[in-house]
């Protein structure tokens, strides 16, 4: 049902005298009293307060006059789904509620269906012709509460857009009864407290936020550039309805407080899809949770991007494009390892090739290649899914992370038998890798056969261009750079400033350690020995160590020596 502008207007007074639900000395009463404010105050308002009648009654009345449904909305009646095909603030300003579509006509409920105007603002922000009930504004703002964001996909943009300082300061107060978390983490303040958060480490580009329980506060705090830094503090009593908040979000059972838990959010920022992975873990002051951020925009980049050497990248990618073998990359937690085997993956054609990962969790989803989640739930663990996926015909495999033995079998025999495997393994640098796979049950004389090249990686702050200045270094620094054959007359460093947080870093870049095994180490895997010998034996060979690769991009300025000193061994 649509209106047009030309539509005779009803009085309330006339419908709901005809239905017989007030009396003729009600309407004068309340006119008089209309007449005596002086303001615009509406005249079922006025009846409603005298208790003449309901907002109910006044509602269905108008809806009866002007041939519409009337309804009272709950969750059974509105599709979540639909919330969003129109602006939140939109609804939020006029109490309109989407309840669902179909085909190309929308049903909303509205708590004023004498505003012609606004039925014609809807029809044409919807895009589809749009068809009315009328429902009560208490009804439709308790929908809001509840289905707002919808479908757990949170569009921050407009969500945060009304989020000033002051806003957060209500979050000094204290909260003295907590009773329903699933109500008090509903409430406005947390609900932008939380969204506040999520905002700003988005814009800031930080990978992490942790959300960590105190004696007297709740802090949270901000991974940038592989760091932590202070980002708000919050009095305690705050803390149960924040983690209730986020669970929700998540997906997460809040009467859980016990057990670690898992969930994901997906975040709309700036039309560019944003993953959040959640988790909660139980500690001896509550619950912590950290929220990890993956921006699909910020990692799919390019071999070129991630800092290697000329040398070493030419060398690597003619590893990585060979038709079979293992290439592993290595490296501790948050070195950058998944990302360079997205990169490698975006070398190829996936056109031509079947390209297969399998993940845990998948962290950026890849148009036209096969990505599988492992789920240990069920014993889908990554030698399960890798057993299946040889069946498949793939031509490149990327296995997230080699953990066991039966996993690290089946990867070499899949290299063996005419397959690229990309995997990563936890080790402190390349040669490490050979004896970490002979040390999980894989025979050396296969590793031998299979292994086309080992990458330790690691990360490094790279000095902000803003402020970067050449200065001397402290003694113990020099002393250092002397012994190892560095010059210590053209160093730089960041002084710090606004843009940099003070940190004189900005941005990070990797430093890298190419082995690709020649005849002779070929040989030394085969024989077993010891990893000082096969470690000797790739200097000799002029393997650029993790450590000269730092030094090369602090004799060029792109990073300090106290930067690589902090994530290199000797």
């Amino acid at each position: 049902m649509s209106f047009t502008l030309t539509k005779e207007r009803v009085r309330i007074g006339d419908a709901l005298l005809a239905k017989k639900i007030i009396t003729q000395e009600q309407i004068e009463e309340a006119l008089a009293k209309q007449k005596q404010s002086g303001k615009e105050v509406l005249l079922g308002e006025l009846l409603v307060g005298m208790g003449a009648c309901t907002e109910e009654q006044v509602l269905e009345a108008l809806a009866d006059a002007y041939d519409l449904p009337f309804a009272r909305v709950n969750a059974k009646l509105a599709d979540p789904k639909v919330v969003d095909l129109l602006a939140r603030d939109f609804l939020e300003q006029y109490n309109i509620l989407p309840l669902y579509k179909v085909r190309d006509i929308l049903t909303v409920a509205i708590g004023e269906p004498t505003n012609f105007f606004l039925i014609e603002e809807i029809t044409q922000a919807a895009k589809c012709k749009v068809q009315v009930v009328v429902s009560p504004e208490s009804d439709i703002q308790a929908m809001l509460k509840a289905h707002l964001p919808s479908a757990n996909v949170f569009v921050i943009d407009e969500i945060i857009g009304d989020v000033a300082e002051e806003d957060l300061n209500i979050t000094e107060q204290k909260v003295e009864d907590i009773v329903e978390m699933g109500d008090l983490s509903q409430d406005s303040p947390v609900v932008k407290f939380v969204n506040y958060l999520i905002y700003h480490a988005v814009r800031e580009g930080v990978s992490d936020i942790h959300v960590e329980p105190g004696e007297r506060t709740m802090r949270a705090r901000y991974r940038v550039d592989g760091r932590l830094h202070d980002k708000v503090r919050v009095p305690m009593q705050l803390h149960p309805a924040v983690i209730s908040r986020i669970k929700i979000m998540a997906g997460l059972d809040i009467s859980e407080k016990r057990l670690p838990q898992d969930g994901s959010i997906h975040v709309m920022m700036k039309s560019r899809p944003i993953n959040l992975r959640i988790s909660t873990i139980a500690g001896k002051l509550g619950e912590k949770a950290v929220i990890r951020i993956i921006d699909n925009q910020r990692v799919l980049v390019s071999l070129e991007k991630l800092g290697f050497a000329y040398e070493t990248l030419c060398e690597f990618r003619k590893q990585a494009l060979k038709p079979n073998g293992i290439i592993l990359v290595t490296g501790p937690t948050g070195s950058g390892k998944t990302t360079t085997l997205y990169s490698v993956i975006q070398e190829f054609d996936s056109e031509q090739h079947n390209i297969c990962t399998i993940e845990d969790p998948i962290e950026y989803n890849l148009s036209s290649i096969s990505q599988f989640q492992v789920n240990t739930k069920i014993n889908l663990d990554f030698s399960v899914i890798l057993r299946a996926l040889l069946r498949q015909d793939p031509d490149i495999i990327m296995v997230g992370e080699i953990r066991d033995d039966t996993t690290a079998t089946t990867a070499i025999q899949a290299a063996l038998t005419g397959h690229l495997v990309l995997s990563t393994l936890h080790t402190i640098d390349a040669p490490s890798a050979i004896t970490r796979l002979i040390n999980i049950g894989i025979e050396p004389y296969l590793i031998a056969a299979a292994l086309n090249a080992v990458l330790a990686q690691r990360l490094v702050r790279k000095i902000c261009p803003n402020c970067k200045e050449p200065y001397t270094p402290p003694d113990h620094i020099r002393r250092l750079m002397e012994k190892m054959g560095e010059e210590t007359t053209k160093v730089y460093r960041g002084k710090g400033c606004s843009k940099c947080r003070q940190s004189g870093y900005a941005g990070r870049i990797g430093i890298f350690e190419l082995l690709v095994p020649s005849s002779e180490i070929r040989d030394l895997i085969t024989r077993n020995v010891p990893l000082a010998e096969l470690r000797q034996a790739a200097l000799a060979e002029k393997m650029i160590t993790l450590r000269q690769d730092g030094l090369a991009k602090v004799r060029n300025g792109i990073t300090t020596v106290e930067e690589v000193l902090s994530v290199t061994a000797g």
